[in-house]
């Protein structure tokens, strides 16, 4: 069996990793914080002092990191994954990164004589947890076919989306309306509740409407207010956003819902939701951004 490095222990990444193993890979770790290297390594795991000590170590490296900023300095730093020899070795990134940034790291990936692959997903804790997330991957034919079983053991779907940065194009496709969905209901909810509506039987009548999305029903107990882990936080999606208008930018495309719902995620976070669910843009703009009538 292949042995697998998994660099980026954060919500997503310590669910997805302990998966590997499960599957019957040998695995190693990497991340900034050690208390969650210490649990991996409590399941059967071992411990890489550096990213460059990880990749020495391994056969293909699977990264789940915040930023581009982080994957760089994971990737090119004096200690980085690229600080070694690791010709004929694969590299898998799971991150949702900008389509440029995935690009550059590909090419410094392919100078050093190993592969690329970028595979972000969609779904939140809960699917990857148990393997379903839905995974989106730019590589070529080789390459996907060489990560696929890997990336089998995190989806329930894989979708190949075309070479390097395709799998990142689609991710921000994907996320997208997900990002205008919630905005413009919260401003839905803000013009019922200022139009003396209920909150509950807004909410009931939406989700019984062609206006209802698919994870409404799940979001609701967050949007009544009810305590709930965070799946993916306002900061996260505001990010995203700024990838989306960058994209679009270089694209060609004007994008003026995109850029109307950054302002209310911007927003949002000034007003200190940064950390909180991504629908709690729902509660912000009804309570905090309305003028009472």
């Amino acid at each position: 069996m292949i042995s697998i490095g998994f660099l980026g222990l954060g919500k997503m990444g310590s669910v997805m990793a302990p998966l590997l193993m499960e599957a019957g890979y040998n695995l190693s770790v990497w991340n900034r914080s050690s208390d969650k290297v210490d649990h991996l390594v409590s399941l059967g795991a071992k411990a890489a002092p550096s990213p460059a000590a990880l990749a020495s170590s391994v056969d293909v490296v699977v990264s789940m990191l915040t930023d581009d900023a982080a994957i760089c300095a994971v990737f090119e730093d004096p200690d980085g994954l690229l600080s070694v020899p690791v010709e004929g070795k694969l590299f898998i990134d799971m991150s949702t990164l900008r389509p440029p940034t995935v690009k550059h790291i590909a090419q410094q990936v392919r100078n050093k004589g190993a592969s690329f692959v970028d595979a972000p997903v969609s779904g939140t804790v809960a699917p990857a947890k148990i393997g379903k997330l839905l995974v989106m991957c730019g590589a070529s034919d080789e390459d996907f076919k060489t990560a696929e079983p890997i990336l089998n053991v995190f989806g329930r779907r894989i979708v190949h989306a075309g070479p390097v940065g395709q799998g990142t194009v689609l991710k921000l496709v994907v996320n997208l309306p997900l990002a205008v969905y919630w905005g413009s209901l919260a401003e839905a909810i803000a013009m019922g509740t200022q139009g003396g509506l209920d909150l509950d039987l807004m909410l009931d009548t939406i989700q019984d409407s062609s206006a209802a999305l698919a994870v409404l029903g799940l979001k609701i107990p967050t949007i009544m207010g009810e305590p709930s882990p965070v799946a993916f936080d306002v900061a996260s999606m505001k990010k995203d956003l700024l990838s989306m208008l960058d994209t679009g930018e270089k694209f060609g495309v004007p994008m003026p819902a995109t850029n109307g719902v950054l302002e209310t995620y911007s927003a949002t976070i000034d007003g200190g939701f940064a950390d909180a669910d991504a629908v709690e843009v729902i509660r912000y703009v009804t309570e905090k951004m309305t003028q009472p009538k």
